[in-house]
């Protein structure tokens, strides 16, 4: 057996990186490569390369095989996104074996094979060392026996291996857990989540993506090691939450909050959860509402994240009246600092803090109905965001108590039919709509400067009023004059 350091054979994935390989893909919805044999036994299908790489490895005196996610995936009726293999081939002799490869992590085993133009990770069989840092391995060490590489895996059912030539190796009996629906640690959980802490959350993920429940003992040591998650960088734990957000199941996020999870990452929301709402708009305490409100709205990351924080200043700005009643005025614009905290934080992109933080600033936005009035809030909410705002405002709603909802959704389809009006007719809302330009300013003999945008701004302010009036030779003959 060789022994090397494995202290760097990790790195950061950056916001806009895939988020996550082999076990920690996303799980595809997509029939997948799965049947059975002539005695009904479930079977994995292997596409074409992945059977030459095995076979290919097999030819040589090494064994092989397909494992971890893509086999759970296969015998769950998924298609899997990657194919990882595992051989007791070194590094080295991987190398020699195929005339075209990549030293993606050759510390710590894994080569890429290139077939055509696609690579596929081939990774030796190894033992994990110590964990101080409670991530990586202080060193690894290759064996030839499979089992023992299995042993290191975090779940039973990402601890499964296949090749044609052996059939399924599943030792920790992921089929059964699959079967049985839980998500379950291999050997002892405690050393499992005492190796890596951000496993405590990653089984929380799987939880939510497949609608598993998580084994006792399981539940018991994440729930007893969540402190530890706080040790996890930022950008390893946004990325297990925003697999939670945008499953099937983003309620599921509840399991951390009972676990202790979202104490240690993320304590605003549990604030929220013990925050209870006497309203007759609201039949949920706030974190509750939150969590409902997330399943009603389609799975998409700003979306998700918008329902995820705006409520989150309720808790900040509670009153009760003399009646009992609890009320929570301008909580939108300390939910949206809030948002603006945690997503920077979590170091998630420009982009998503910029479209989260506004949605969840307006949402609380009434507006009547008239064409002016949305004119001039698509101007001061931003174009770019303001069509959300109606999905928001629907899975807010659907998520409150049933007191005058019917009123609420029918308001807010009449607003998005004039929206909709307005955009068919082409409108003005923003100074790009504008009929008159800087330059035709400058042609008019306007100096650049403040006084050119704030005649740009009165302009646009009239013609949000009036659509009509946005003609060229009217506005420079109206304000150039004045």
């Amino acid at each position: 057996m060789m022994q090397v350091d494995a202290k760097d054979t990790d790195r950061e994935l950056s916001p806009v990186e895939d988020q996550g390989k082999g076990a920690d893909r996303e799980l595809s919805p997509e029939k997948g490569p799965s049947d059975k044999d002539v005695s009904g036994n479930a079977v994995v299908v292997l596409p074409g390369d992945v059977k030459k790489v095995i076979k290919t490895l097999e030819d040589a005196g090494y064994h092989a095989f397909a494992v971890g996610g893509c086999v759970r995936d296969s015998f769950m009726g998924r298609k899997p996104q990657d194919w990882d293999i595992t051989t007791s081939a070194k590094p080295e002799e991987i190398k020699k074996v195929f005339k075209r490869t990549v030293d993606t992590g050759i510390k710590h085993g894994t080569v890429t094979v290139l077939i055509d133009k696609r690579g596929y990770e081939v990774t030796t069989f190894r033992i994990d060392g110590e964990y101080t840092d409670q991530r990586h391995p202080d060193n690894v060490t290759f064996t030839e026996d499979l089992e023992e590489d299995l042993r290191r895996r975090d779940f039973t059912i990402n601890a499964m291996a296949w090749s044609d030539s052996k059939g399924l190796v599943d030792i920790y009996g992921g089929t059964e857990d699959l079967k049985r629906g839980l998500i379950r640690a291999v050997g002892d959980p405690y050393e499992r989540f005492g190796e890596d802490a951000l496993r405590i959350l990653r089984a929380v993920r799987f939880s939510a993506q497949l609608g598993f429940e998580i084994e006792e003992q399981t539940q018991m040591a994440a729930g007893q090691l969540s402190y530890t998650i706080a040790a996890v960088s930022a950008e390893r734990i946004r990325e297990e939450l925003m697999k939670i957000l945008v499953s099937d199941r983003p309620y599921y996020l509840k399991k951390a909050w009972e676990l202790g999870i979202t104490a240690a990452v993320m304590p605003e929301l549990d604030r929220c959860m013990e925050c209870g709402q006497n309203n007759p708009h609201h039949m949920y305490s706030v974190g509750e509402h939150i969590l409902h409100s997330m399943e009603n709205i389609a799975s998409d990351p700003v979306l998700r994240l918008t329902m995820l924080f705006h409520d989150m200043g309720k808790p900040e700005k509670k009153t009760v009246d003399k009646d009992g009643i609890t009320h929570n005025k301008g909580h939108a614009e300390v939910s949206a600092k809030i948002a603006d905290e945690v997503l920077h934080r979590l170091k998630f992109d420009n982009a998503t803090i910029s479209s989260v933080t506004r949605l969840v600033k307006w949402h609380e936005l009434r507006l009547p109905e008239d064409r002016t009035a949305v004119r001039r809030a698509v101007n001061k909410v931003g174009e770019d965001i303001f069509p959300l705002l109606f999905p928001v405002k629907i899975a807010d709603t659907m998520a409150q108590s049933d007191y005058k909802r019917a009123e609420k959704l029918a308001h807010c389809a009449r607003i998005k039919a004039i929206y909709e009006e307005i955009k068919r007719d082409g409108d003005p809302v923003t100074l790009k709509d504008l009929a008159v330009k800087g330059q035709d300013l400058k042609d008019a003999g306007v100096a650049p400067g403040p006084d050119m945008g704030r005649m740009l701004g009165d302009m646009l302010n009239e013609v949000l009023d009036d659509p009509s009036k946005n003609n060229r030779d009217y506005l420079i003959g109206r304000y150039v004059g004045k």
